[in-house]
């Protein structure tokens, strides 16, 4: 009979895991704080174009996604304290330096920095977590580290956030720097050495390169980088949170009926603003994640994965319904279960279609969705939103222009705010030139892209489907 698992409390987890949580949680709480406003804050404060935003994205985000398989193999040779310590250190310049730059180069280099020590950062937490927990406290260990995330993804933009922006948006990265900059402190006074296997040691080189063979291996699986292609079509949504739904909500969406409900309901003075968005994912994750989770636990995993990208899908056509704050609000809540209910069963269905002997090695490469995601979704979210938005309100600007005789001419290259800073000249309004925009448009062509994903995974299942111990398609 198998021994039955005891209780976990609080009580069973060391100093060292607290320790760990601890800086997930204000890492991520300055990178979410940083990425909650950080596009509109390139296109409204430094007047970047929307394109070259989408670039800085897909070079940015997929660091993020792709560094941690070389940050965990130099920890393992370097110690985790002293990589801990570099993380850190290079998460405190990077948003320092995005801080005080205006430059598109430097802004770009300052986030490069900062994608750097985020990507370093990642696996040293969570290989701490593995190794300061055992097999009865891992399981609710790593349920109170992805806690942590959420948690810190919701209070700096829901609190911290507005506060420091009304003062100068800067001031939001400058304390991004100085929360993860002074967790240097504790890593030099508290963080100790996790115990590690004994291997035979190697050289950094012999490592890396053992990494880049295994990344080949992985590549040259047809069908198992293609399923994780297909299925990071749908996190092309994802990361338009941080992009073209930022930009969307400044422009379009008008947040009083929500401040006035707020303001009624509890007699609090509160102004729903951008970084409020990724608010809105957070908490729904919070508040909903263990029952998700408890309803789909013994569910098949492909049909599960389906149907979540489906209501995440669903959740993004409701955004082309109308601008109201309350069907952008009820979009993002019906987006935000469906990527809770799609993502945990894509690592069970990775499990699926992993060679039986070569398992671990293609698991640890289940990231690659972030990868290809984000590398696409911010070039194509920009590119579509200008394509949709911006280019037929700078058309009608124009067309307006030329009409009224004034001599105000636009150059070929403009910026919708220097546009519309143009169309307050002859009387027009922001509103009256929104109306030549096209947002419903943009976010059904979204939802195409989350069924292309459906349609594509379903295409993929029955024509290549899972792999038994031959090595043979089921």
């Amino acid at each position: 009979m198998a021994e039955e698992k005891k209780k976990v409390s609080l009580k069973d987890f060391p100093p060292m895991f607290w320790l760990v949580v601890l800086f997930e949680f204000f890492e991520r709480g300055s990178y979410y704080g940083m990425m909650s406003i950080l596009s509109v804050y390139l296109t409204d404060q430094l007047n970047f174009t929307k394109e070259s935003v989408g670039l800085i994205k897909s070079t940015i985000q997929p660091l993020l996604y792709f560094l941690p398989i070389l940050a965990g193999a130099i920890a393992d040779r370097m110690g985790y304290r002293r990589t801990l310590t570099v993380a850190f250190s290079l998460l405190g310049i990077g948003y320092f330096l995005t801080s005080q730059t205006t430059a598109y180069s430097a802004v770009f280099f300052s986030l490069v920095i900062m994608g750097l020590g985020a990507g370093t950062f990642k696996p040293i937490i969570s290989g701490t977590i593995a190794k300061v927990t055992d097999e009865n406290t891992s399981s609710v260990g790593f349920g109170i580290f992805y806690w942590s995330i959420n948690l810190g993804a919701f209070l700096f933009p829901m609190f911290l956030v507005p506060y420091l922006k009304s003062m100068d948006w800067s001031y939001v990265m400058i304390a991004s720097a100085i929360f993860t900059g002074a967790m240097v402190i504790p890593t030099l006074l508290f963080f100790r050495e996790p115990k590690r296997e004994e291997k035979p040691k190697e050289s950094l080189g012999t490592a890396i390169k053992e990494i880049f063979s295994k990344i080949a291996i992985v590549f040259m699986d047809w069908r198992f980088i293609l399923f994780i292609f297909l299925y990071s079509l749908f996190w092309i949504l994802y990361f338009q949170m941080f992009d073209s739904v930022l930009w969307y909500v400044k422009a379009f969406v008008d947040p009083t009926p929500l401040n006035s409900f707020v303001y009624n309901t509890f007699g609090i003075n509160w102004s729903f603003d951008v970084e409020h968005v990724t608010v809105i994912n957070a908490l729904t994750i919070i508040l909903l994640q263990i029952l998700i989770s408890a309803l789909v636990r013994n569910a098949r995993a492909f049909p599960t994965m389906i149907t979540g990208i489906s209501i995440a899908t669903l959740g993004m056509a409701i955004l082309s319904v109308s601008t109201s704050i309350w069907v952008f609000i009820a979009g993002i809540f019906i987006f935000s279960i469906g990527e809770m209910t799609a993502h945990p069963k894509y690592i069970s269905y990775l499990g699926l279609i992993a060679p039986p002997d070569k398992k671990a090695t293609y698991m640890g490469f289940g990231f690659l969705y972030g990868f290809f995601g984000s590398s696409i979704g911010g070039i194509v979210g920009a590119f579509l939103y200008v394509a949709f938005i911006d280019n037929p309100m700078i058309a009608f600007i124009r067309e307006k222009l030329a009409a009224s005789g004034s001599d105000i001419v636009l150059p070929a290259k403009v910026t919708i705010n220097e546009a519309l800073a143009a169309a307050e000249q002859i009387g027009l309004t922001k509103e009256q030139v929104a109306q030549y925009a096209h947002p419903s448009e943009l976010w059904l062509i979204f939802a195409g892209i989350g069924v292309l994903c459906i349609i594509s995974l379903f295409i993929y299942e029955k024509l290549i489907g899972t792999r038994d111990t031959n090595n043979n398609n089921k």
